[in-house]
């Protein structure tokens, strides 16, 4: 049996990073990936990197080649090629990285408890164990598969990891689900010029957002063509000598569906991957969605046991990974005093067309809540920046609390909202006054100097 300091189970962001500051601290560490295609994460090679390098590509395919589907079909092939090399890049470098350590050591192979210290590796029929005196969950996530009857047995049907893989371009896409994943697809492949049906279960579109927001989403979704359904109860699917057919029905009045469509893409959730880990060996509890059970340092129901990245459950974002390994080695070598609760409020942002970046509370969160606030709204073609860029889709909000001029949640639904909603992020982690941005000094032209005219109102 093979000792290490420590053992990390999964190459993903947050794993690597503590590998190398284990490393460097002169740790003895084992890193244990299942798959050498996911040297780096999910983010790296099926997640953030490919998905935002080929929403980047379908922009371009979209000014170039405009309903022209032969033009962008032989461009989105040649875009998914320039994606599989930047991703064979980024995996490689990883890679390479970790082998620089004299004392990391990678195993390929399948993790699995034998007890709170030990971990058994299996790969190609062989199994060794390793006994580690801290032990990290770094496994990631994996997309939740509907209840759709002919799923499995469908040659159309895919998740957010295989469609990436195909290097023909659909010509009418189905998206199962119209969250982050659903919206983002939905806006890629519709820019690549694939005709796209969005179809949400729920009766309210974005249901966690504000309902202007949620309606200018769904006029620019409308505007690239994109057909959304709600209230749809998936039933079943079946492949055809065209496609793929899918059945559902109305979950308002339960009327019956049928359509036809080259793909379907299950875009309906990711769930933590526990699978096959053996937790109850190691003393390690899940919750009630199958996410690892950790307090505010990280540390799982068995205290040298760590669990971090998605994983852990909550917000799947890798940021938040990269966060965790802060925790961590904060925990490990610091004051101690970083938790996972210090680190709110955490922006997120979904890469649409415009993309949307959103922090904090909502309006209509907020009116529950009982506050006092103030609201202020700015179309985004308001901003001489996005009219030089040509994007002049979306709004800017912000809630502002009437009393102490704090700001409580903003939405930016705009170009270069990814970037913008930093600065908001700053001012609300720092707890500074609404004035700062309405008073400073930006760059001219820039989306930035936006959030003078947002804040003036107030």
């Amino acid at each position: 049996m093979k000792q290490y300091d420590a053992i990390i189970i999964g190459f993903g962001k947050g794993g690597k990073l503590l590998a190398a500051e284990l490393a460097n601290r002169n740790w003895k560490v084992a890193i244990i990936e299942r798959s050498s295609q996911m040297y780096g994460g999910t983010c790296v090679n099926a997640g953030c990197i490919p998905t935002k390098t080929l929403i980047h590509e379908s922009e371009q395919a979209e000014w170039l080649y405009r309903d022209n589907y032969d033009s962008q079909a032989k461009f989105y092939t040649s875009a998914v090629s320039r994606k599989n090399k930047l991703v064979s890049f980024l995996r490689d470098k990883n890679h390479e990285h970790l082998k620089s350590y004299p004392n990391i050591t990678l195993y390929d192979g399948e993790a699995s408890f034998m007890s709170n210290d030990t971990v058994k590796v299996a790969h190609d029929k062989k199994e060794i164990l390793l006994q580690g005196k801290e032990i990290f969950i770094n496994t990631g996530s994996t997309p939740i598969l509907p209840a759709v009857e002919g799923l499995n047995e469908s040659k159309h049907a895919f998740t957010s990891e295989t469609l990436l893989r195909q290097s023909v371009l659909p010509k009418h896409l189905l998206i199962l689900g119209a969250g982050t994943i659903g919206m983002e697809f939905a806006t890629m492949y519709a820019g690549f010029g694939s005709r796209v049906t969005l179809l949400e279960s729920g009766n309210r579109f974005m249901p966690k957002s504000d309902r202007d927001i949620a309606e200018s989403m769904l006029e620019a979704l409308k505007r690239k063509g994109i057909e959304v359904r709600l209230n749809v109860h998936a039933l079943s699917m079946y492949d055809t000598a065209n496609g793929m057919t899918l059945t559902y029905t109305d979950n308002s009045d339960g009327t019956p569906y049928f359509l036809e469509g080259d793909a379907l893409l299950l875009a309906t959730g990711r769930r933590a991957m526990t699978d096959g880990l053996n937790l109850h060996a190691a003393g390690v509890q899940t919750d009630a969605q199958g996410a690892i059970v950790v307090n505010g340092h990280l540390q799982t129901t068995s205290p040298h046991i760590w669990a971090m990245g998605d994983v852990r459950g909550g917000a799947m974002y890798d940021y938040l990974s990269i966060d965790d390994f802060r925790i961590i080695t904060n925990h490990l070598f610091g004051n101690k005093k970083r938790n996972m609760d210090d680190r709110l409020p955490v922006p997120y942002v979904i890469f649409t067309d415009p993309p949307l970046a959103h922090i904090g509370t909502t309006e209509e969160e907020a009116v529950k809540r009982g506050y006092s606030i103030q609201v202020s709204r700015l179309p985004a073609a308001a901003i001489p920046r996005a009219r030089t860029l040509q994007h002049i889709d979306g709004m800017l909000k912000v809630i502002v609390n009437a009393h102490t001029g704090r700001i409580m949640g903003c939405t930016l639904f705009c170009v270069d909202a990814p970037e913008v909603i930093n600065l908001v992020a700053l001012a609300m982690k720092n707890d500074l006054h609404y004035s700062i941005l309405r008073d400073f000094i930006f760059t001219h032209p820039s989306m930035s100097e936006g959030l003078n005219d947002l804040f003036k109102a107030f």
